[in-house]
Order: C-alpha cells, then structure tokens, then sequence
C-alpha cells in the first residue's frame, strides 16, 4: 500500500515541488558556491521536480562510481556527474516511472552540456529496498547517495543492507534524510498524505542508529542537521507535538569499528588537496580539520580517513598499540540541534 502512495504522490500528484505541502521533502541545504554553476547545467524540468532534504555531495568524487537510490528526476544524479567527471560513472535507481521518464528524456542533453564523449549517467528502474534484482555488482561503488528516500522505503533495514553489500571496503553511504525525536503512532505512519510528505515514514533517530549498525555501517556519522519547521495546520494537528529534523549522515563501510569512540594516542595532519575542502576537511559536525595542524582522532576516526579515498590527504601520527581508555568527550545525547558547526578544535569526538 505506501509504495502504491509514494508511487502515486511522485508520479501523478506532485509536477513539481511547488506542489508540495511542506517543506520536509524539498528542504535542501543551501549550494555551496562550487556547486551553482554545476546546478545551471541541469536541464529546467528536471531541477523543477526536485524532492529533497539535503546536500548528498560528498567532496573527492572525480573518477569515482555512485550510485544514487531514490534518483527521482535526477538531479543530483546530475551534479554527481559532473564531479565524477568523464571517468566516473552515477548510476540511478527510482521506482517511480514518470520521475525516470523525466530523468532518461535528457540523458543526452546532459552529456552535450558537460561536454564528454559520452554519458556517464544512467537510471534503472526498481526499488531501493530490492537492489539485489538489479544488475549490479557486489562491491563496485565508491559512494552511495540518497536524498529524502529511506524515510519511503517500506523496509529501511533492507536498504541499508543492499547499500553494504554494494559497496566497496572503504567506500561510504552518504545521505540526508527527515528524523522524529519519537516513534511515530500507527495513525500518522499509515496517513497516505504525511508519508507522500516524507513525514510518516520519518525514524525516531535511537531506532535508526541500531539499524545502521545491524547492516554493517558501525559508526554512523552525522554530518548536519536543522530542525524542519510544518507550517501547514492540518498537516501540524495531525503530527501533535513530535519534532523532525533534516539531517545528513555518512556511514562508512569498514570492518571491526568500535561501538564508541576510543582513544589510541593517534592524531592526523590535513595536507591540503581536496578541492571542495582546501583549508578545513569537514568529516563530520564535530571533526572540522584544519589543514597543516595536527589533530588528535580517536581510533573509528584515524580509519575512516587511513582506509577510504581520503587516505592521501593525510598524515598520520601513531598507531593502535596502546590504549588510554574512552576519547574525552564521547557521548550519546540527542544528536540534532537547530544550529550545528563543526569543531576546529585541537581534537573531536562523535
């Protein structure tokens, strides 16, 4: 039944994201400057149909292969390209047959305007929580993205494990999506209008947390948050007094990650060198890496910049062979907050 509303809302209800109720679905993150001149090669029509709640552009993507679940219209399919560059490859996945029909139509419009030899964008058609019927390799993406669409999936474990399964050792799932600070009551999670609206199918984030885990994502870190704000009466009555929340995380596909953030002694120097983040390597809402500076890490941190395509950015300093306990400031409070910076401080912790 939800598949057949979300199927229905995004196919034949929306044209465009002028038609949506709230803001939940089409909240993104302001573009950073690299990034607007990318969005103007974007056809209209596509970029018109755009449905999201985030930014799902992770830096360092050049000659990488993505894969983007719950492309829609394709938009940031459409970006991602032109980051991955003429060697790279994005890859789509949508269930909603209009939203590909949009996405396919402009294929080679797009390649023309990026100029390459041939296009580097191509959209399948299936669902996000079945992508071992989809052709596609075991083990063969840098990086998968997604944008305000696990919170549609009717079976949001299923998703988080086929992104594992697809991904390469190192490589990371990097996306945004609407959280609640509770489990929502069968009535607002069944409500054709708040799913179609990203709101009924949103997670309580202490659920989300173990589910990534299950999957094999041991350390989820979150990235940026900002509380959304439901401005629509009928839609506010029905919701009462639960909070939700934009949020962005990056969960890296490394094997034997601690539960919590322990401290080795190690710390990590920022060389400099990815082009999105010259001075400051932002890895999370609270490790804001200055560049030249050394930088005490804990040891899930030191992994997830020494075995990932960060790794030639960085020096590193120490190794695992002592222990000196839990890294000071470790802790499990709410994560979301209505304004979020990262720390350039002498040392983080998640």
């Amino acid at each position: 039944m939800q598949l057949d509303i979300v199927k229905d809302y995004y196919g034949k209800l929306l044209k465009s994201s002028k038609d949506l109720k709230t803001s939940a679905c089409c909240d993104g993150a302001e573009l950073p400057p690299y990034l607007q001149p990318l969005l103007a090669n974007v056809h209209p029509e596509v970029a018109a149909k755009y449905y999201g709640c985030g930014l799902v552009v992770p830096p360092e993507l050049r000659g990488r292969r993505i894969l983007d679940l719950g492309s829609g219209s394709g938009r940031d399919s459409y970006l991602l390209a032109q980051l991955a560059g003429a060697a790279g490859e994005v890859v789509g996945v949508d269930m909603t047959e209009e939203q590909l029909a949009t996405a396919r139509t402009h294929l080679d419009w797009h390649q023309a305007r990026f100029g390459y030899g041939r296009s580097n964008v191509r959209f399948l058609g299936g669902y996000i929580e079945r992508l071992d019927e989809l052709e596609l390799e075991p083990e063969s993406f840098d990086v998968i993205v997604s944008n305000c669409v696990i919170n549609l999936s009717v079976d949001k474990p299923a998703v988080f494990r086929g992104a594992f399964r697809l991904l390469k050792p190192g490589g990371e799932l990097y996306f945004s999506d609407v959280y609640c600070d509770r489990r929502l009551s069968d009535a607002v999670r069944t409500d054709p209008v708040l799913y179609g609206e990203c709101l009924g199918g949103a997670l309580y984030w202490n659920d989300f947390l173990p589910m990534a885990k299950g999957a094999g994502f041991l350390d989820p870190r979150l990235v940026a948050s900002r509380p959304i704000e439901i401005t629509h009466e009928a839609v506010r009555q029905k919701l009462g007094t639960a909070a939700f929340f934009s949020a962005t995380y990056r969960l890296f596909k490394l094997e034997g990650l601690e539960p919590a953030c322990e401290d080795y002694g190690q710390a990590v120097a920022y060389r400099g060198g990815v082009a999105e983040q010259p001075n400051v390597f932002e890895l999370d809402n609270h490790h804001a890496i200055e560049a030249g500076k050394v930088f005490p890490v804990c040891g899930n941190t030191w992994r997830m910049l020494a075995e990932t395509r960060f790794r030639q950015h960085f020096a590193f300093i120490g190794d695992f062979s002592r222990h000196y306990g839990i890294f000071p400031g470790c802790g499990t409070t709410i994560p979301f907050a209505a304004a979020e910076a990262p720390a350039a401080s002498a040392g983080a912790c998640c």
